[in-house]
């Protein structure tokens, strides 16, 4: 177990990025179609292909997903892994025809300092293509792919991930893009809100403060009073190797939402655009009940973890007024 979400096997996740755009791509991609769906909680999604994931309908697997920075622009970026996928012969055969099924959701990282100047056609397509072509069972963290350009309200945020095993065995792994209007640590000091479920010291150790302010509860929006519902998304997606029902996998995500409201403070406002995809391989049976109820908590925990991890590993963007990383503002602390 390396604490990715490339711990289920057949799980691979590559990044693609521009330092001087300050934005990227996240493609993860699976070796077989896996089972998948979506919970949507955010009152400002960006998303590409969420509606066939809805378990009345008909198309019940997927070959990857996209996370994309780029805002509506960057909902190209799943052109691109498509490009690549259709190249290997991936995809839904409908006839002669073959579709990869790739879907995606994107963050607002459109006024970051970075030059988004690109012309009549945006960089997001290539991104994707190249995050495709770099997709391996092991990847970085923090400001990387569709996590460099993001933020948060008091820190820089990032992309972020990790994994558990349930008692009986099922692997499940969480991958966050961290762009929220809210903050994931409390108040203005070092400590995650997401501390209770830190496994190994993953994000610093540093457990909760020894008691609360009202301070350390006041509501810390980005952008304050400016805020806007296209600036803010956290984007998730959750992979386990269980064998569950288009229906299950549903609930999975449901579940797995969880994790963002202990993580992040405020969430799911009007003015976020939060999404969880969820997928499952079909490898390991669980019980449909208990069994899924199990694996949802545990898959909310890891998501929490992903979140503060995508924080905690975050650096700076080199642009004048760039907000501070963790480490920036608390590596004494580490």
């Amino acid at each position: 177990m390396h604490n990715l979400i490339t711990d289920v096997a057949g799980v691979r996740v590559g990044h693609a990025h521009d330092h001087k755009l300050a934005s990227g791509v996240t493609a993860i991609l699976f070796d077989k179609p896996a089972v998948a769906s979506i919970d949507v909680r955010g009152g400002g999604p960006g998303i590409r292909d969420g509606v066939l994931l809805e378990p009345v309908n008909t198309v019940e697997q997927v070959d990857g997903f996209t996370l994309s920075g780029g805002s509506a622009f960057g909902l190209d970026a799943g052109g691109g892994v498509q490009a690549w996928l259709a190249e290997r012969g991936r995809g839904f055969a409908i006839g002669d025809a073959t579709i990869p099924i790739v879907p995606g959701a994107v963050v607002f990282d459109m006024i970051n300092g970075g030059d988004k100047a690109w012309g009549r056609f945006s960089p997001y397509r290539d991104l994707g293509y190249a995050a495709a072509e770099a997709a391996s069972d092991s990847f970085a963290l923090g400001s990387v792919g569709a996590g460099l350009g993001a933020t948060t309200a008091t820190l820089k945020g990032g992309l972020g991930s990790a994994s558990a095993t349930t008692p009986g065995g099922v692997t499940v792994g969480a991958i966050a893009v961290v762009n929220a209007i809210g903050s994931a640590t409390i108040g203005d000091g070092p400590w995650f809100w997401s501390a209770p479920f830190e496994q190994d010291g993953e994000f610093g150790g540093l457990g909760m403060p020894d008691s609360f302010t009202p301070d350390m509860l006041k509501v810390r929006l980005k952008g304050a009073a400016a805020a806007s519902a296209i600036e803010n998304t956290t984007l998730v997606a959750v992979v386990t190797d269980a064998a569950l029902t288009k229906t299950q996998v549903k609930r999975l995500a449901m579940l797995a939402q969880t994790g963002f409201a202990r993580a992040i403070y405020p969430v799911h406002a009007p003015l976020d655009g939060d999404v969880v995809f969820a997928a499952a391989t079909g490898v390991k049976p669980v019980e449909p009940l208990a069994g899924l109820t199990e694996l949802g908590t545990i898959a909310a925990n890891a998501v929490a973890r992903a979140i503060a991890r995508g924080v905690y590993e975050a650096t700076a963007l080199p642009f004048k007024d760039a907000q501070p990383a963790w480490r920036d503002r608390f590596g004494s602390k580490r």
